[in-house]
Formats: C-alpha cells, structure tokens, sequence
C-alpha cells in the first residue's frame, strides 16, 4: 500500500466516524478515541462489502432504475496540492506573473487552481469549447500560435513550465489531457487518461496535482429488465455473481484507460487496487472518492490513487496542508475534515481528522495560518440558524478544537468569508448585510470584534490594501429584496470599528459572475484596477467587463466598460494590456482608458 494511498484514504473515512471527538451543534466538544479506517483485504471482500450495504431494490417503472434511490457518495467542490515547508501567505495570491501580467486570481500565492485562462507572462493559453489555444499576447497585434481540440466537453486547465493539463468531463467520467507546451507554436498532446468519475476539484503546487473524483460504481446502476419492471441494483449484483471476480471487481471499483498519442497504444486498469480502497466503521454509502496525484514533470498516469467509500465537498489547501471536507458527521449537519501534509513533492500523508458544526460555504470558509485550521460555518437547530468560527489544531491524529465563536447573525446564514493572517471576516445575511470582523491572534479565544450593517450582501471578499476590503455581491431593499450588483469598499483598519466607505451599485437587472466564481475576478495592484464581468438581462447585451479603480480616499471610480459581442468569460493582463476571453477571441484594450485595441478571432478549432 503506498503511503499516499493509505494517509488520504484513513483521512477521508475517518470524517464519517469521527463524530465522538467533533463539536456539537452548540459548539461543544465530546471527547472520545479518533476510530481508524478500515482497508479492504481483497476484491472479494470489498464487492462483498458493497453487496451486503446496498439496499434491497424498489421496483420502479420505466427501463432504467433511478441512482437517487441508492444512497452513493459524491459531489463537491476544491483540491490541493504540494509545497514546500513553508508558513502560507495571508493574503491572496500574487497579482503577477511578472511585472507586467496577471495570473488567475487564487485563494492562497503558492497553490494553483484549475481555469480557463492562464498566461506565462508571454502567452495566453485558454480553452473554450473544448479547443486549447495559445495566443502570442506581446506581439502588437495578437495571434494564435497553435490549438489542440480537448477531449470531452467543458474543461478547465492548469500550466506548469512545458506542460498543461486540461480536465474535462468525458459522458460519465473525467478525461486527464497532458499537453506539451514547449513550443506553444505546436502543442501537441501527450497522453489522455480517461477516468470513472465526476471531477471534483485540483490543486497544483510546485510541478505535483491532486485530482480529486468521485463515482458511482457501475454495479449500481440501472440495467433494465425486458418490461415495464426493473429491479435496479439487484439485477447487477444477481448478474456480477456469475462473472469471474476481475469482471466482478470493475463494477465496484473504477476503472482508467490511458492512451499514448505517440505510441498509440492503450492501456487498461482500475483506478485504485482494492486493497488501496478504504472505508468507515458504519457504512456511509457505496460511492468513491479517488485522488489521484500526478508529477507534471513526469506526466501522465498518476503516480499514485487512493480511494475511500465516502464524498468530498470542499477541499483547501495552503502550502504546508490539504484540508478534505466531507458532507455531514455522524453528528447529523456537521462537517467532517481531514488533514494532510502535502509539503512532499509526491506524498500526501494523512495526519488527522475532526468535525465542526453546521456546514461550509466553500473554498474560503477555510483558512489555516500558523498551523492552526480555521473554518466557518453555518448550523441549525429547528427554525434557527447561527454561524460559528471554529479554530482546530492538530493533536494525536485529531483535528481538535481548541477555540469557537458562535452566535454570528442569527437567524441568517454566511454568504462570505475571508480570512486574512489574524484576522476574519465573515458576511452573513438575510434581510441586512452585517460584515463580522474577527480577531483570532489568540486561536483559543477567538473574538467578534466588530460588526457593520448595512443594505445587500457580499459574496466574495478581496483585499485591495492593508486595511481594506473589496465586497461584491448584492444591494437589496430592507426587506431583502435583491436589487442588482453592488461593489462595496471598506475600512477595516480599526477591526472593532470597520466602515463603509464607499458603496457603488451598477443597476437593479445586473449579476456578475465574480459574485460566485473568483476566477472571473482581475484586481490589478498595480493601477489599483478591479475589472468584474456584469450582466444586465434587462439591456440583452452580452456580459462586458468593467473597469473600476479602488482608492481608500477617492473610493470606487468607474474606468471603463469593455464592447464584446459575445459574453466576457474571462480577463487578463499581458504586457500592460487588458485582454478580454470571449467564446470567438482575444480582445485587447488600453489598461488606462478601456480604448479598444487589436481583436484576436479564435478560428474554428
């Protein structure tokens, strides 16, 4: 058993079982032994396993049987990666590639998430439509230098050195595409590894990724009986006992094909070994979540998989850890998570698992800094509802908590979070918007210091200055009645005293991506320039990205408004120009006055 496999696998399991040493709904912990997971010792054990917790079939109508009826794990959101053992930045990510260009907006500098625009600080790379292209960005007028089609549909990429890897969805699984970069006038791609599974999250750091996927095994799903009647599962398991175990072994645990495209050959496996395949004390659902680890140096297949009978739904990572969130406790609306160390370039060990009470938002209702985990969240008892801060630290194998904050907007829910070093800020809201400001210098006694009300809501939260704070998310009437996109800039020098000191509303019928997505989000230090795609459904224009420049004195000021034809998905700076990614191109513009520039059509891929 490789160490990866069994660290990451006892971490996620254990989030199930682990109830006895995580904090109730009201904030108190119950003390008990951390249980460990268990390891199938073979294939037989395992499919036994699986048959023996399915539950007897329901007989439905129709030629398929429905997989809600069976209770699997699966969904979610995040990843992580690997760095080297250094203490995470507190802030957000750099604001250059170099000098004179952007990167993809991340949470923590150091670990790299998946998207659909990167640039090398020559080069714009972006895949639309399934086709990865690179644009020469510094040339006077741009222009595509190569593309490659990528297999499956939608996508999103990550790029180290001479190599990309794009991940697509592909029917019911993931398709891993290793492109070589080295010449961007000729991409071409390597290898292709096609997996069972949905594609939860990735992370890069430094040359390793971590893929995170969850499936369904296909010895539960519907195969229909001749007539109206289908007996779902017990069809497949009726039929699978009749079948040699290899053949039996590929309907429970999945499978990855890995094609050459200089070779041309193809090879054939199962993702993970069952014996690499662990799982909780009480049984949490026949669904697997797998993580693959792959050397962007080396490529293609995975240097090591590992999968747990359970789900993932958030994942974080800061440069020393990746945290692995999982849906509910044995305590019913907890949240389970798992530790591991990530600071070898191709190990993840597992170090220790807990819970916290109530739910996650995402990505950013986690933070750690100075090993300690902070997490945010939101519970419920009956009609009510209140948040928590709760900080955990690693204790023999258990993420213990050692300090809690409750009693955050009660009644409402959290719609944004930050944390900042020593700091948090958390936004919740239902008919008004109180921004808590935290102070959690003292991890055992986290504190409320501060709290601002005011119309609307922020959902994501950016730091654009020591003390200063970029909301964007919603105006709203007292009532709470939604009104339009609103960018709002606070003052949180004085933690028990923050302010508003700007807010700017851009119209009652307008949304913005970057209000849910914060890849869809440019703030360029440099020129103190926030650039935000808006919709406005009443105008019927397409999406265009705004320009506004964000000053503590002079406050929010509109720069410009880009002109597309076709929706804004993504903006980046090369070369002290403002590109615009649309489905039909690269549109350059003046990074001062949003004078439109050059126009880069993508041809038919």
């Amino acid at each position: 058993m490789r160490i990866t496999a069994r660290a990451l696998l006892v971490a996620m399991v254990l989030a199930a079982t682990v109830a006895a040493g995580a904090p109730a709904a009201d904030g108190k912990a119950k003390r008990a032994a951390t249980p460990r997971l268990k390891a199938f010792a073979s294939c037989a054990g395992l499919i036994g396993y699986a048959r023996r917790h399915v539950p007897p079939p329901r007989p439905v109508v129709g030629p398929r049987f429905p997989p809600q009826q069976v209770p699997v794990s699966g969904g979610g959101e995040d990843g992580s990666g690997t760095v080297p053992p250094a203490a995470p930045a507190p802030v957000t990510a750099p604001d250059s590639a170099g000098n004179d260009s952007s990167t993809t907006n991340i949470q923590e500098a150091g670990v790299d998430e998946p998207d659909i625009a990167k640039s090398d600080g020559t080069n714009v790379y972006t895949l639309t439509d399934g086709v990865l292209r690179a644009t020469d960005a510094r040339s006077p007028t741009p222009r595509v230098l190569s593309s490659v089609r990528i297999p499956g549909s939608g996508g999103e990429f990550l790029l180290q050195g001479r190599r990309i890897l794009a991940i697509s969805s592909g029917g019911a699984g993931t398709v891993l595409t290793e492109v070589d970069v080295a010449n961007p006038a000729g991409m071409r791609v390597v290898r292709t590894l096609s997996v069972d599974g949905e594609h939860i999250s990735s992370r890069l750091t430094n040359r390793t990724v971590r893929i995170v996927v969850a499936s369904v095994p296909r010895a539960i799903e519907a195969v229909p009986l001749p007539g109206p009647i289908s007996t779902g599962p017990q069809v497949v398991a009726d039929a699978a006992r009749k079948k040699p175990l290899r053949a039996r072994r590929a309907g429970w645990v999945p499978s990855s094909v890995l094609r050459n495209r200089r070779t041309h050959r193809t090879r054939r496996r199962a993702l993970v070994a069952c014996d690499d395949v662990r799982r909780t004390p009480r049984f949490s659902g026949a669904g697997m979540v797998t993580v693959l680890t792959v050397d962007l140096e080396r490529g293609l297949p995975a240097i090591d998989s590992d999968a747990v009978m359970t789900d993932a739904r958030t994942v974080y990572a800061s440069l020393g850890s990746v945290y692995v969130a999982t849906a509910g406790g044995w305590e019913r609306g907890d949240t389970s998570i798992h530790r591991f160390d990530i600071n070898g370039p191709q190990r993840t060990d597992y170090r220790a698992s807990g819970q916290v009470p109530g739910e996650l938002l995402n990505q950013f209702s986690l933070s750690e800094d100075k090993g300690v985990l902070r997490a945010a969240t939101t519970g419920s008892s009956g009609s009510d509802s209140q948040s928590y801060v709760t900080v955990l630290a690693t204790r023999a194998g258990r993420l213990e908590k050692v300090g809690q904050v409750g009693g955050l907007g009660r009644g409402e829910r959290i719609y944004a979070v930050r944390f900042i070093g020593d700091r948090g800020y958390v936004v919740t809201f239902r008919q008004t918007d109180p921004l808590f400001t935290l102070d959690l210098a003292d991890p055992s006694h986290p504190t409320v210091r501060g709290e601002l009300k005011l119309l609307g809501f922020s959902s994501y939260l950016h730091p654009v200055g020591e003390h200063e704070l970029l909301g964007i998310g919603q105006d709203a009437t007292p009532e709470g009645i939604q009104q339009g996109t609103q960018l709002s800039l606070f003052d949180v020098a004085d933690p028990a005293a923050p302010r508003l000191l700007q807010r700017r509303a851009l119209g009652v019928s307008t949304s913005s991506e970057a209000e849910y997505d914060h890849h869809a989000f440019l703030w360029w230090a440099p020129k103190r320039l926030a650039v935000v795609p808006v919709s406005d459904y009443e105008s019927g224009r397409p999406t265009q990205a705004m320009g506004f420049s964000v000053n503590r004195d002079a406050g929010i000021g509109a720069t410009g408004t880009t002109i597309e034809t076709s929706d804004v998905l993504r903006t980046v700076v090369v070369a002290g120009r403002l590109f615009t990614l649309t489905g039909q191109g690269l549109h350059a513009y003046d990074l001062d006055t949003f004078a439109s520039g050059p126009l880069t059509p993508f041809p038919p891929g």
